[in-house]
């Protein structure tokens, strides 16, 4: 690698002798490589059009044949053939007599270069561009990979993720989808009154979520802070103020491991409608997801990863199941099972599924682990999970009909959880009760619980109107989308290992 890179520098010394940057300024592209490919199909075989052209991008291949050769171009949006004479080079180029001999001895692949021409669609059928003039626009020292094989490394494809979407077009495609879904979820969210707000990512008082969190601490006020896990209590102080639909789309963090579905850095988006429950909350995602898809791929229909390796296609856009907690976990054991129940009889299901049990917990946790560990792997096609236990819900409403659940649900595809969402809990005397809960579950050594927001509760003794909330990873869904199977795929910079240079 390093000769390689020494060949390349002497070439980049010859280009700049010659006149030709190595590191042009700037370069002015006429077309798009698609655009020409979709304006100029009807060229036929072996014929050319007298129209000027001018496109930049990345040679990724070259082929040199005497004095005829052919590049391929590479710019955002696709591929274009050079065609290359030198004869015509030469002609054009009086100050560079020899330009044909320079471009094909001192561009290499991987080079970024500008061409000007017309247009020619050779006897086989490939558009291109008959080279006329060109421009070195900046030299590659390093050599792509090989083009048969592209990047096998899955490591060095997350950490040089500018190789990778260099190389693989499916990768950029990936993240084309992600983007165009953000898109969508903002605009549906904005057309419909929604308000985009920014919340703090230094928080001195972790909340919305069960979560370690990152601790950093502020110099100048000499301030221990952590990063935010989630935006909820700061985008419901805003529905107590008066806003009465609001979200955030933006970076969370929480101190947790790393797996094909976790990052410790991650987006989510997260709403707040005043006067609305959890059945309206439903309504939004089933939208908002299928939304997404749509105007990402062009279709509502997904290709799923399901846990036992296979894949299976499924079409969003028909009604998604919903089914209660309690009921997922009888179906899966045949034993009914509820929160009331005493603790001793859901240990001893637990036991005879092989699912561990913390001696702190209560009948609810036990459910939704028994849920987790029996049920969940089960959920392919998209079900909203209701009805969680109080227990595991400290910001939810109780069921209006069943006191120990809430108004809560998860929403589950492809065995991942992509939302979750219910009816907030406005009620600050219960909710300073959960607190209270919370915080001495951390106290008692459960590092993810939460603590007491003191300041939280004094914004809900003002009043909190009736409110939907939801949260929706981001991330998931893009995976969802793009029908991949890792979050590493759909997150540009993954969280890794330093390198070791």
């Amino acid at each position: 690698m390093s000769e390689l890179r020494e060949t390349r520098l002497e070439k980049g010394k010859a280009l700049a002798a010659l006149g030709q940057g190595p590191y042009a300024l700037r370069f002015e592209p006429s077309h798009r490589t698609a655009e020409l490919q979709a304006a100029h199909a009807d060229l036929p075989n072996g014929e050319e059009r007298d129209v000027a052209v001018a496109v930049a991008g990345r040679v990724m291949t070259r082929r040199v044949m005497g004095k005829l050769a052919f590049f391929t171009l590479a710019d955002e949006s696709g591929p274009i053939q050079l065609y290359l004479e030198k004869a015509t080079l030469a002609g054009s180029m009086p100050e560079d007599p020899e330009a044909f001999a320079h471009l094909t001895s001192l561009v290499d692949a991987g080079d970024l270069i500008g061409v000007q021409g017309t247009l020619r669609r050779t006897d086989r059928g490939e558009l291109s561009v008959k080279v006329l003039q060109w421009t070195m626009l900046s030299k590659s020292l390093q050599p792509l990979p090989d083009k048969w094989h592209g990047l096998a490394d899955v490591e060095k494809r997350y950490r040089q993720r500018y190789l990778d979407l260099i190389v693989s077009p499916d990768t950029r495609e990936t993240f084309r989808r992600r983007a165009l879904a953000v898109s969508a979820i903002r605009r549906w969210l904005d057309e419909r009154g929604f308000l985009e707000i920014e919340t703090p990512v230094l928080q001195s008082v972790p909340g919305g979520a069960d979560a370690r969190p990152f601790e950093t601490h502020h110099n100048a006020l000499d301030l221990p802070l952590t990063l935010r896990i989630a935006t909820e209590l700061h985008l419901k102080r805003l529905v107590v103020g008066g806003f009465e639909r609001v979200y955030e789309l933006g970076r969370i963090f929480r101190n947790e491991g790393i797996s094909t579905r976790h990052n410790p850095e991650f987006t989510m988006m997260e709403l707040y409608q005043a006067f609305a429950d959890v059945e309206e909350v439903i309504e939004i995602t089933e939208t908002l997801i299928t939304k997404a898809a749509i105007d990402a791929t062009g279709t509502s229909v997904v290709t799923v990863h399901r846990p036992d390796g296979g894949t299976e296609e499924i079409d969003l856009g028909q009604p998604w199941r919903r089914a209660r907690m309690i009921d997922l976990v009888e179906e899966a054991t045949g034993v009914a099972v509820h929160p009331s129940q005493p603790v001793e009889q859901l240990r001893a299901l637990a036991a005879q599924h092989g699912v561990s049990v913390n001696p702190r917990w209560g009948s609810g946790k036990i459910i939704e682990e028994l849920f987790e560990h029996t049920a969940e792997h089960t959920l392919i096609a998209p079900t909203f999970v209701t009805g969680h236990p109080v227990e595991i819900s400290p910001l939810a409403r109780v069921d209006r009909n069943d006191p120990h659940l809430t108004e809560r649900f998860e929403l589950f595809v492809g065995a991942r959880e992509l939302a979750n969402g219910y009816t907030e809990l406005n009620d600050p005397v219960e909710q300073r009760l959960r607190f209270e809960e919370e915080q001495a579950a951390k106290d008692a050594g459960d590092a993810e619980r939460g603590t007491v927001d003191e300041d939280y509760l004094r914004a809900l003794e003002y009043g909190l109107p009736p409110t939907g909330g939801l949260g929706i990873g981001m991330d998931r869904v893009a995976m969802l989308i793009a029908g991949v199977n890792s979050i590493k795929e759909v997150i540009l910079f993954p969280t890794l290992r330093p390198e070791v240079f």
